[in-house]
């Protein structure tokens, strides 16, 4: 069996003072890395832009081919009823200076669009159109719609269960067949309960499931928001709330474990990245190789594999 854990956007371009990876304080990642293999995976494939909505699918094993309409995702993800003839279109909702709207803003948007609207969380929409909406000022705020694109297409390479919370992670595994399992208190932010995440999966690796995925969006939101110190404090809290109870649960069913970001997410900017992330692999058959840390600098001249060459070894029957 095999357990997956994304951490969602946790990579960062290095500059000049050190990385979030760098800077936590991670001894179970750390001790990961150093009894197993440490590599870098390219998880956008070329022409597609870095982003959950083409990472997840990638390293879940069905690398999509073409930009993945986001509308599409979060649609599937909170269970939003696309009527025939028309299309799910993802939107933001940002201020003036480009930051994005609180929740109950964008509530206060939706219910003023001229179409069907569902506001899916923090600064969020779903838009039900036949046609792509254009952009446009509600209530002192900007409405941002996304390009349509295509659905994420399987099949997975073994059954999956995938423990997040309700958003692309969700979206995504929905449309390609796993198993979604949304623990209480998991809000895909850095309040999120890494806690009930581990049990959830602990659950399903006690049940058999010969491959387990958890996705943490947390350390994607806090890049967003310009915040390497937030970055830091959910890689700490996912070092010992997540990754230490896995650690044990994949060792007593002879297992493997990897961690995995789907994309970079530059905090200076609150952007995404494309280049090839740092990620490991450990348990049984896994030799050490590799760099003694999951970072961007010491993984830097590890030759970069494709997502589905992070997977191979681990699609492993129970």
């Amino acid at each position: 069996m095999s357990v997956l854990v994304i951490p969602d956007g946790a990579a960062q371009p290095p500059r000049g003072g050190p990385t979030a990876l760098e800077a936590a304080r991670t001894p179970v990642l750390d001790a990961l890395a150093a009894e197993g293999e440490v590599v870098r995976v390219v998880t956008t494939p070329p022409g597609l832009a870095p982003g959950s909505e083409t990472g997840v699918p990638a390293l879940l094993g069905s690398a999509p081919r073409a930009p993945v309409g986001r509308g599409r995702v979060d649609a599937a993800a909170h269970g939003v009823d696309v009527p025939a003839g028309l299309v799910a279109w993802r939107a933001d909702v940002v201020r003036a200076d480009g930051t994005r709207a609180c929740e109950p803003d964008a509530r206060a948007v939706a219910a003023r669009l001229p179409m069907p609207a569902v506001a899916t969380g923090g600064h969020r929409l779903v838009l039900l159109a036949g046609r792509r909406p254009g952009d446009r000022d509600v209530l002192g705020l900007r409405v941002r719609v996304w390009d349509d694109g295509v659905a994420p297409a399987g099949p997975l390479p073994a059954a999956t269960t995938l423990v997040c919370a309700r958003g692309a992670a969700a979206g995504c595994g929905a449309l390609l067949g796993a198993d979604i399992v949304v623990p209480a208190g998991a809000t895909g932010d850095v309040d999120t309960d890494l806690a009930a995440k581990a049990r959830a999966a602990v659950a399903a690796i006690r049940d058999g499931a010969p491959r387990v995925v958890v996705h943490v969006g947390a350390p994607d939101e806090a890049a967003h928001r310009r915040d390497p110190g937030a970055v830091i404090a959910v890689l700490e809290r996912l070092d010992a709330e997540l990754l230490g109870p896995l650690r044990h649960a994949v060792l007593a069913a002879a297992g493997v474990l990897a961690v995995c970001p789907d994309h970079g997410t530059d905090p200076a900017t609150g952007r995404h990245d494309a280049a090839p992330v740092p990620a490991l692999r450990w348990g049984s058959g896994v030799a050490a190789a590799g760099p003694a840390r999951m970072t961007e600098r010491a993984a830097a001249g590890v030759r970069a594999v494709a997502a589905a060459d992070l997977l191979a070894p681990l699609a492993v029957a129970a």
